[in-house]
């Protein structure tokens, strides 16, 4: 009879057979994060309606994504610590499958807690995939090639951010807001289902050449995410991100009302607007980014962080023009600062999983998953919403998202020093 080694070690894909099963699982996973995305700005894009419907305040919709974040950071170390003792298909589906339910539960709720409780439930899905993805990511390509492939990876973000919030606007305004939840539910249930069938478990730590199946011990582990908080190159990429997260976290929120409130626009052409300025800007920003990283790093290792600092630096004016500008000036300044925003999508993700080693990156990945969004975009929405209504002689919503300047000037400080600490990816990646 098997037991579960044996059968662990039979799906493992060793690194020199893995060029195929690679290719697969990075197709599947693109997919699932294209639909968590997808699954995820539905609610912005729908915003306007639900409010209406409700009768609730700026402040308890940006509470919905505070009680999303505030699951997923609670579930993130639970789950970190379980992706790097056992295999992570099983946790990557199980946490599709469960975000992918929570997003259907949405059709049959009719008042606002009830959705808040929804809210909250997909923040446990996500906390399962968005930790394990990247990690089986890593342990498929090596260092050098990861800024590139997650670069690919993370174009989910703007083409799903922005679906999510055309499906929101369009579908909800003709069919009431409930509709567009259960349109994007259903295919991440078939996509989980077909990374089940097809994905492969890559050898852990295969890419950096130590590949081991011995699970570490519980002291092992302990020291390991000691070591996390005493490595400068992670805290500094992890805390600027946590400050990029404020900032994306507010403005995705709280954007479409934004559009509606000062452009003059319908919640259906908001929508359509945001989501066409997203996927453009996020395609050619991720893309480019992830270009100008890659050829920068063949001169300089410390490029995966200086992209990302530059890039918070050339978002601040036309960010600044958006919110506080004429409205007629509104949508290209955002088109602009989008395009900047998105530039460090898959440098700024390579960085923090290049700075660590294999043993101990699922955690490594919970606990910047923790961090960014106890730090960032737990809190914005609301703090936004707050300040909005307690400033509403100051222009309100335009003051609230004038917050999200200062954490982007933030960001880039802590960026820049983090480069001092970048490791050199010619030399074999080395344990905490």
């Amino acid at each position: 009879m098997a037991t579960p080694a044996d059968i662990n070690r039979h799906e493992e894909v060793a690194p020199d057979k893995a060029s195929s099963a690679a290719l697969t699982a990075l197709c599947l996973l693109l997919a699932l994060n294209l639909l968590n995305f997808i699954d995820r700005y539905i609610l912005p894009g729908t915003q306007p309606l639900i409010q209406a419907e409700f009768k609730v305040s700026d402040q308890a919709m940006g509470a919905l994504t505070t009680a999303l974040f505030i699951t997923y950071m609670c579930t993130a170390p639970l789950t970190g610590w379980l992706g790097d003792r056992f295999r992570r298909k099983p946790l990557i589906v199980v946490g599709a499958v469960l975000w992918s339910l929570a997003t259907l539960f949405t059709y049959f709720v009719h008042d606002y807690w009830t959705l808040y409780f929804r809210h909250a439930l997909v923040g446990v899905g996500e906390a399962t995939f968005t930790i394990f993805a990247p990690a089986v990511i890593s342990d498929y390509f090596p260092a050098r090639d990861r800024n590139r492939v997650l670069s690919i990876f993370y174009l989910a973000i703007p083409v799903g951010a922005a679906l999510g919030y055309l499906i929101g606007g369009q579908l909800g305004e003709r069919y009431g807001w409930r509709t567009p939840f259960f349109v994007g539910a259903i295919p991440g249930l078939l996509v989980a289902a077909a990374y089940w069938i097809w994905a492969k478990e890559p050898v852990r730590g295969g890419a950096e050449g130590h590949a081991s199946e011995v699970k570490p011990s519980r002291e092992e582990m302990w020291r390991n995410s000691a070591g996390l908080f005493r490595n400068a190159g992670f805290l500094c990429a992890t805390l600027g991100m946590a400050m990029l997260v404020f900032a994306m976290g507010g403005i995705s929120t709280w954007m479409p009302t934004f559009l509606h409130r000062f452009a003059g626009m319908g919640v259906g052409k908001a929508g359509t607007v945001l989501g066409a300025i997203t996927v453009a800007d996020g395609l050619l920003g991720t893309a480019i980014g992830g270009w100008v990283a890659q050829m920068w790093l063949k001169r300089d290792h410390r490029a995966l962080y200086l992209v990302s600092a530059w890039s918070m630096i050339l978002t601040l004016p036309l960010a600044a023009l958006v919110f506080f500008g004429p409205a007629k000036w509104s949508v290209a300044a955002l088109a602009g600062a989008e395009f900047f925003l998105f530039l460090n999508t898959g440098p700024l993700n390579a960085a923090i999983v290049n700075s660590v080693g294999a043993e101990v990156r699922s955690t490594a990945i919970a606990v910047n998953l923790f961090l960014i969004h106890m730090l960032g975009d737990t809190f914005s929405p609301q703090i936004i919403g707050a300040i909005s209504g307690w400033a509403t002689k100051n222009g309100g919503l335009r003051t609230g998202l004038g917050l999200t300047l200062v954490t982007m000037v933030v960001s880039a400080v802590l960026l820049f020093a983090g480069a001092r600490f970048a490791p050199r990816l010619e030399a074999e990646q080395k344990p905490l």
